[in-house]
C-alpha cells in the first residue's frame, strides 16, 4: 500500500493511508446539537494493554462522550463511524498497520446501519480492537537533506535521533516528526519557504515493516524583507516595527522570529500580535513580513492580598497606564498597606506607595529604561524604616534566558532600631545578571535559577562607603509523568563590606525568616543578637531551603519543606546560630499558577519566637 501527498499539506497534519492525522478541525457531524437524546453504555476491548490501550481509549470520541447522551440514533451512529478512523489512527500512532476496528451498536456493526435506525434506550455500543503485529521502519529516506552546520544555534536533531531509522517502530508519529526535522533544518540556514513536497510511505504486511520516503523542496535562500504593521490604534506603527529587531537584509532565522514575537509579548500592550510571512520570496531575495496586532485597553487596575501569622494582612493595588506617548510607555502607581492584625492598630501599619515609569526599546528592542520613586514606613520585627528612594536603570534582555541590569540608586532613611533614631543619605550603583533557565516561572518543574546582584553605595551623613553583593540559585528535578513529583532547592549568600554596624543603614544589612527566607520566624526577625537579647543585621547572610512537592489530584499538591538560615555579624556563624524551620503545605492548581498555603514551625526557636507560622499567597515559594 502506497500513499503520497502533495507540497500544499501543512507539517501540522497529514494523511497516511486515507486517515488525517493531528488535523485542528474538529468533526462536525450530526452530534454537534442534541435534539433527540440518545444514551449508551460502552463496553471496551483490545488485543494489547498498556500504553496501546490507553492511547485507542484516549482517541475514542464513543468513550470520552459516554456519559452525554449523544443526538439520536443518527448521531451515535456518526460519533462511532469518526471513532473507525480515530481508532486506526491511535493505532498507527504507536506502529500497528495491520490491525482491525469492529464498533457494534446494539449488536449491529455501525458502518452497516442506517441513520435512521431505532435503538434501545440505552443501547450496549461494544468496541473491539485488534492491534495485529507491530511494525516496524525497513527503509527510511530523506531526498534533499540539509546539509549540516557547523553553527550551534542553527543545528537541529537528525530525524534518525528522534527514531526515523531502520529497526525503529514505525510510529506514524515519528513520521511527521521526521518531516517538521527536515523542513527546520532547512529554515535555520536561511531557506524559509523550505517544504514536504511528497511523502511515501509502503507497509509490507508480509514482513511487517514500512518504508517511508520524504522528498524536500528547500525553495530560496531569504532574507527578512520589510516589516508592515497593521491594527494598530494608538501604537506608532513605526515603532512596532522596529521593535521587533527585524532588519532588511538580515538572513532569515526562525529562531529570530521566536525573539521578535517574546520583544512584542513584552510590550504588554498587545491582545494579539501575530507575524505573517508573504506568499514568496521577491526577486531581491527578501521575504516581506506583514505584522497583525490588536491592542490592549490603555489602562488596567489590580489588586491583592498576602497573610501570615505572624505578619498579618496585607492588601495592595496598582494602576497601569499602557502607551503612554505610542511607543508602549507604561506607568504603574502602586500602593500597600500591611501588618494589618487584630485587634487593629493603624500605629502598627506598614504603608508603601510607590511608582514605575518603563520605557522599552531605548535605543535597543532589547533595552528597556526604568525610573521608579517610592515612598515607605515600615515597622520590622528588628527596626523601623521610613524612607524615600529613586532608581534610574537599564534593563537589558540578553537572551530569553540572561537579563542584565544596571544603573543609579538615591535613598534618604531615616531608622529606628536598637542602635537609636539615625538618618542617612546614600548614593550608589547597582548592576545584576538573571539567568532564569525554567519551564515555568511560577510552577516550576525543572531547570534551574541564578541571580547575583553587586551594589556599591556611598552614605553622605557618615561619609562612609560599602559594598553589597547578593547571590542566589534554584534548582528543580521534577519526576514521573508530566512530573506530579518535584525536588526543588535553594541557597541564597550575601555579604556586606562597610563601616561598624551601628554606621550601616538596617536595609543594607542581612536579616532572614519570613515565606520567602526561613518559614517558621516572622519576616526579618532572624539577625545577629548582640549579647544583651537586642537583634540587629548582619554583614553575612547564608539560607537554604529544600522542598519536595506532589500532586495529589490534577489540582491539588502537598509540600514538605525544610528552610534553614545564617546572619552573621563580623565572623561566621556557629551551628548554635543557624535557625532551622519546617512544615507542610497545601496547593491548589489554578491556570494563573498554584494557590499556597504552608504552615511552618520554628524547630530551634529562640524566646518570643511564635511556635507555628501560616503563609498564603499565588505561586511556589521559590
Amino acid at each position: 500500500m502506497a500513499v503520497s501527498a502533495g507540497a500544499s499539506l501543512p507539517v501540522h497534519a497529514f494523511e497516511l493511508f486515507g486517515i488525517k492525522f493531528f488535523d485542528d478541525q474538529s468533526d462536525l457531524d450530526a452530534e454537534a446539537v442534541i435534539v433527540d437524546p440518545q444514551p449508551y453504555i460502552v463496553t471496551f476491548t483490545s488485543s494489547e494493554g498498556g500504553g496501546v490501550e490507553s492511547a485507542l481509549r484516549n482517541a475514542s470520541a464513543l468513550l470520552a462522550d459516554q456519559n452525554e447522551p449523544a443526538s439520536g440514533a443518527a448521531g451515535l451512529i456518526a460519533k462511532a463511524r469518526g471513532d473507525y478512523r480515530r481508532l486506526l489512527a491511535a493505532l498507527y500512532g504507536e506502529g500497528y498497520y495491520g490491525g482491525s476496528v469492529s464498533i457494534r451498536i446494539g449488536g449491529v456493526e455501525a458502518a452497516n446501519l442506517a441513520p435512521d435506525t431505532n435503538l434501545p434506550d440505552p443501547v450496549d455500543v461494544t468496541i473491539v480492537v485488534s492491534a495485529g503485529p507491530l511494525f516496524r521502519f525497513a527503509n527510511v529516506n530523506i531526498v534533499n537533506q540539509a546539509p549540516p552546520t557547523d553553527d550551534p544555534g542553527d543545528q537541529v536533531d537528525l530525524p534518525v535521533m528522534r527514531g526515523f531509522g531502520a529497526g525503529e517502530v514505525a510510529r506514524s508519529a515519528v513520521i511527521l516528526r521526521a518531516e517538521q526535522l527536515a523542513v527546520e533544518a532547512w529554515r535555520e540556514l536561511g531557506y524559509a519557504k523550505a517544504e514536504i513536497v511528497s511523502r511515501d510511505v509502503v507497509a509490507d504486511h508480509a514482513t511487517n515493516s514500512v518504508d517511508a520516503t520524504i522528498t524536500i523542496n528547500p525553495g530560496r535562500h531569504a532574507a527578512f524583507g520589510p516589516v508592515s504593521v497593521t491594527g494598530t490604534t494608538r501604537m506608532n506603527p513605526d515603532f512596532v516595527a522596529q521593535q521587533t529587531g527585524l532588519a532588511v537584509g538580515q538572513e532569515y532565522d526562525p529562531d529570530d522570529l521566536r525573539r521578535a514575537q517574546k520583544r512584542l509579548d513584552r510590550l504588554e500592550v498587545f491582545r494579539s500580535a501575530r507575524l505573517e510571512a508573504a506568499q514568496s520570496i521577491g526577486a531581491d531575495g527578501l521575504l516581506p513580513y506583514e505584522l497583525i496586532v490588536e491592542e490592549l485597553p490603555g489602562r488596567r487596575f489590580g489588586a491583592g492580598a498576602t497573610f501570615s501569622t505572624l505578619d498579618g494582612l496585607g492588601l495592595e493595588g496598582y494602576h497601569l497606564w499602557r502607551n503612554l506617548f505610542g511607543q508602549a510607555e507604561r506607568l504603574r502607581l502602586d500602593a500597600r498597606i500591611a501588618s494589618i492584625a487584630f485587634p487593629v492598630d493603624t500605629a502598627e501599619f506598614d504603608y508603601f506607595a510607590g511608582g514605575t515609569f518603563t520605557k522599552p526599546g531605548f535605543y535597543h528592542p532589547d533595552v528597556d529604561l526604568v525610573a521608579a520613586i517610592s515612598a515607605e514606613r515600615t515597622i520590622y520585627p528588628t527596626y523601623t524604616e521610613t524612607s524615600a528612594a529613586g532608581r534610574l536603570g537599564l534593563t537589558w534582555f540578553f537572551s530569553d534566558e540572561l537579563t542584565f541590569s544596571g544603573g543609579a540608586s538615591v535613598k534618604r532613611a531615616r531608622f529606628d532600631d536598637d542602635f537609636g533614631t539615625r538618618d542617612f543619605a546614600t548614593a550608589g550603583v547597582y548592576a545584576g545578571v538573571v539567568f532564569d533557565g525554567r519551564d515555568s516561572s511560577v510552577d516550576p518543574t525543572e531547570g534551574w535559577y541564578a541571580a547575583g546582584n553587586v551594589e556599591p553605595y556611598y552614605d553622605f551623613v557618615y561619609g562612609n562607603t560599602g559594598l553589597r553583593v547578593e547571590a542566589e540559585a534554584r534548582t528543580y528535578f521534577g519526576f514521573g509523568e508530566n512530573d506530579p513529583f518535584v525536588l526543588a532547592g535553594r541557597v541564597k549568600g550575601g555579604a556586606l563590606l562597610g563601616p561598624d554596624l551601628s554606621e550601616i543603614p538596617p536595609d543594607k544589612l542581612f536579616f532572614a525568616g519570613g515565606g520567602g527566607s526561613v518559614r517558621g520566624y516572622a519576616f526579618k526577625s532572624i539577625g545577629v543578637d548582640d549579647g544583651s537579647g537586642n537583634v540587629t543585621g548582619g554583614r553575612y547572610l547564608l539560607e537554604a531551603s529544600l522542598e519536595a512537592r506532589a500532586k495529589v489530584t490534577e489540582n491539588i499538591g502537598v509540600v514538605g519543606f525544610v528552610d534553614g538560615g545564617y546572619v552573621a555579624a563580623d565572623v561566621f556563624p556557629g551551628l548554635e546560630d543557624l535557625r532551622l524551620g519546617a512544615g507542610l503545605g497545601l496547593r491548589y492548581y489554578t491556570g494563573l499558577g498554584p494557590l499556597r498555603l504552608d504552615v511552618a514551625v520554628p524547630l530551634n526557636k529562640r524566646p518570643g519566637d511564635s511556635d507555628y507560622a501560616i503563609y498564603a499567597g499565588i505561586g511556589q515559594a521559590f
